[in-house]
């Protein structure tokens, strides 16, 4: 199984196009466009019944004191903890590739509607749910994808890896406002096959992507 995207290649730079946030000379990050990513794929199993397609950000401070902090770095030591950008399941096996921006365009604060989506697909909420929960303009379950805005002060560069996964089920066993992490719960002992591509992106103009 083949999944491809034609807009970056396997472990390079994400256009700031598909991000969520964007550099800024003066105040560091700016919101971006955040669109969704175009995937297509090949040679899925047989006995495939469903599609999930899941993006996480493995490189995601463990702890958020110096994020975005003036005068302080968040340092490449720092142990870091998986952050999902993207949570789409029960999608059908014989749907067409996903173009661009079709399952978002834009910033949409509070967040996008869920979990029902089009092709008959759930999708669950990102992890910006819990980043924005304190913040009274931007706080709500944000469903859908929402792309990368690392940290402006991070002394490394981001991966984030898009995984497909051929299921052997039509609908996950999950219900509600689920996240990502319910979902990989879900999709275990399930998968016929998966495949992935990874895209790197930054916020910190020192950072060598």
């Amino acid at each position: 199984m083949e999944l491809t995207t034609t807009a970056f290649p396997d472990m390079g730079i994400i256009p700031a196009e598909f991000a969520f946030g964007a550099m800024d000379p003066v105040a560091h990050v700016t919101l971006s466009s955040n669109r969704s990513p175009d995937f297509a794929w090949r040679a899925l199993p047989a006995g495939t019944r469903s599609l999930a397609l899941l993006c996480h950000d493995p490189d995601v401070p463990s702890r958020g004191d110096g994020v975005n902090q003036e005068g302080r770095v968040v340092p490449a030591s720092l142990p870091r903890v998986d952050f999902f950008h993207w949570v789409l399941i029960d999608l059908p096996p014989d749907t067409p590739p996903i173009a661009r921006g079709e399952f978002a365009e834009g910033v949409v604060p509070r967040g996008k509607p869920g979990p029902h989506a089009s092709r008959g697909a759930r999708q669950g909420v990102s992890n910006y749910t819990d980043w924005f929960a304190g913040d009274k303009d931007m706080a709500g379950n944000y469903f859908g994808y929402d792309g990368p805005c690392p940290p402006w002060n991070d002394a490394i560069a981001h991966r984030y890896v898009f995984t497909l996964y051929a299921l052997d089920v039509a609908r996950l066993a999950v219900d509600g406002v689920f996240a990502g992490a319910d979902a990989t719960k879900a999709i275990a002992g399930h998968v016929l096959a998966k495949a992935a591509i990874s895209g790197r992106y930054a916020l910190n103009p020192t950072v060598r992507l």
